[in-house]
């Protein structure tokens, strides 16, 4: 697939083991067990990405989807822990502040200003697509101002 800011093509991206169709018998967890923590680490305020990798990593669940049939968004979902903002806009937020703090001393880095116009521009049609599916509140817009004051 081409890359969207740039003239040229990019690498494919990972794929799942070809074998991987039901969760292993060696995972300790049962998917009750897997969705009682998955909510634990959402209560103490972890991202869906950092619980994956900490049930990966400690829990030895591969995969959640695989365990429960459901994604860890799902989940979340479904017992009303959702965050207000979804994580790759927030990621994508915080990506748009370091590059302004970093404008904000070196004044002449072009090629970080281009940088922050872009990912600027990501966070617009990304914005665009989450009020599309109502995953946003209808008047929540992005500005870089108030989005130094939901972060910092």
């Amino acid at each position: 697939m081409a890359r969207m800011h740039a003239r040229r093509k990019g690498q494919s991206g990972s794929t799942y083991p070809v074998d991987r169709k039901k969760h292993p018998e060696w995972s300790s967890l049962n998917p009750r067990e897997v969705e009682s923590r998955v909510l634990e680490l959402a209560k103490t305020g972890k991202s869906t990405s950092e619980i994956g990798l900490i049930l990966r990593d400690q829990y030895a669940v591969p995969d959640v989807k695989l365990a429960t049939g459901k994604k860890i968004s799902k989940i979340l979902e479904g017992n009303n822990i959702k965050p207000e903002i979804p994580e790759d806009l927030r990621n994508l937020i915080q990506t748009a502040l370091q590059l302004k703090k970093h404008l904000d001393i070196n004044k002449k880095d072009l090629e970080n200003k281009r940088n922050l116009h872009l990912t600027e521009a990501k966070i617009r049609r990304l914005t665009k697509y989450y009020h599309s599916q109502n995953r946003l509140p209808a008047g929540w817009k992005y500005s870089l101002d108030q989005a130094k004051l939901m972060f910092e």
